[in-house]
This record gives C-alpha cells, sequence and structure tokens, in this order.
C-alpha cells in the first residue's frame, strides 16, 4: 500500500511541476497605483482585445495567469478608477514560466521592467540595436531640415542617399539578429513586424533557417503564410 501511495505522490509532483511551466503566471507592481483596473490584452484577427482583467484597490501588487498557446506579443494597460485610460501600454513577449514586470504609474510604459521572458530579453536587445538606427536617421532629418528648401542642393542628393544606405543597413542588421536567434520565437516576429517588405529571399531565408519548434510557432506559421502570399503577388506585378 505504502509503495502505491509513494508512487501517487511521485506523480503528483511531476504533474504540478508540468503545470507550473504550462502557464503563465505574470506578477509585478505598478508603484503609485491605488484603484483601477489592469487589462491584459493581446492581438485577435487584428483586433486588439482583453484577456483577463484584475482590480486594484490600495495594492499595488498584481498577477495574471494564462496558458500561452505559442510565444506572442502581450500587452498591459491600466484603467484609473475613474474610467480613464493611459495613453501608453507595456508591450512584452508572453510565453509560458514566470514572468515579472515593474513599474510606475506615472511613467507606465516607459518605466516597465519585464524579466523571466527568453524571447522578451532578446527582443529589448533588437530594440536598442534598432534605435542606434533610429538615431543616426534623425541626425540625417535635421541635416536635411536645415537645407530648408533648397531642395536643388547636391547635399540633399547625399543625405538621400545616406538615408537609403542607412534603412538598407537596418534591414541587413534586422535579418541577421534574427538568424542569430532563429531557435526564438521573437525572429519570425520581428522578420513580420520590421522587414516584411524587403526581398522575399531573404525571408525565405530566414524562414528556412527557423527550428522546427519555432517554424511551428505562431509567428513561425504567420511568416510561413506571407511569404506563399508574397510569392504569389511578386510573381503577377
Amino acid at each position: 500500500m505504502r509503495y502505491f501511495l509513494s508512487i501517487a505522490v511521485v506523480m503528483l509532483s511531476l504533474w504540478s511541476c508540468a503545470t507550473d511551466t504550462e502557464i503563465m503566471n505574470l506578477t509585478g507592481t505598478v508603484k503609485g497605483l491605488k484603484k483601477g483596473t489592469l487589462l491584459l490584452q493581446k492581438i485577435e484577427d487584428t483586433l486588439l482585445v482583453t484577456v483577463d482583467s484584475m482590480t486594484v484597490d490600495g495594492n499595488a501588487n498584481f498577477s495574471f495567469s494564462q496558458k500561452i498557446e505559442s510565444p506572442e506579443i502581450y500587452y498591459l494597460y491600466v484603467r484609473l478608477k475613474d474610467g480613464t485610460l493611459r495613453d501608453d501600454r507595456i508591450p512584452f513577449f508572453a510565453e509560458n514560466g514566470e514572468i515579472n514586470i515593474n513599474t510606475n504609474l506615472k511613467n507606465f510604459g516607459s518605466a516597465a521592467v519585464v524579466t523571466g521572458s527568453k524571447n522578451d530579453k532578446s527582443l529589448k536587445e533588437y530594440l536598442k540595436l534598432k534605435d542606434r538606427y533610429v538615431i543616426k536617421n534623425l541626425g540625417l532629418i535635421e541635416d536635411r531640415l536645415k537645407l530648408g528648401n533648397n531642395i536643388a542642393d547636391s547635399s540633399l542628393l547625399k543625405i538621400e542617399q545616406r538615408q537609403r544606405a542607412l534603412l538598407s543597413n537596418k534591414y541587413l542588421a534586422t535579418i541577421n539578429f534574427a538568424m542569430n536567434h532563429k531557435d526564438q520565437e521573437v525572429a519570425p516576429y520581428l522578420m513580420l513586424s520590421e522587414v516584411y517588405d524587403s526581398n522575399i529571399k531573404y525571408l525565405d531565408t530566414v524562414y528556412k533557417a527557423l527550428t522546427p519548434k519555432i517554424k511551428d510557432s505562431k509567428y513561425g506559421k504567420e511568416l510561413e503564410s506571407f511569404i506563399k502570399d508574397r510569392k504569389k503577388t511578386d510573381s503577377i506585378l
């Protein structure tokens, strides 16, 4: 009898461990939030929908539990006591496991620190890379504005050439980043969100490099479908 009881205890322990890793346990704190509602959202069929919500009343800590079928971008949003919605959301790469988000009400989106998501960590690394190109492009835009209406100036042509080269370099950096993260869902996500209009051969190359698990993910399947549609469209043009 004791033997069977021991087996049952072991099986229950294994089941419990598996359950913990098969759902997303999202916890965190919104410093300064006294009363309001936190909304957990994601995109479904091009629409932003709320999948869960939680009322905050005096305790700035929050928690959500969601089964994530495939890692994807979710959003944390806040509605204040008077019904006012904040202008900013916290986007993060949701995946099963323990994820923590800490922020404050004043700078809800910009102050957010997300930990526990492997894909989100990689996405933040990419965004830092992207920011370098954004800053360089802002500098070129400033140089362009200084020329005023003198569109015949040869300097304008040089600035435009530098902007095109910068955009090309940004695309190549994105594709290279995706190739280096082919075992993460962030790879097909970046191809769809950042360089969807690049040469079809680059999209195809990245897709073929993805691991089987990633090809079978939400964004992996979307990238495959997108490439097929692009090939049909490109053949007509």
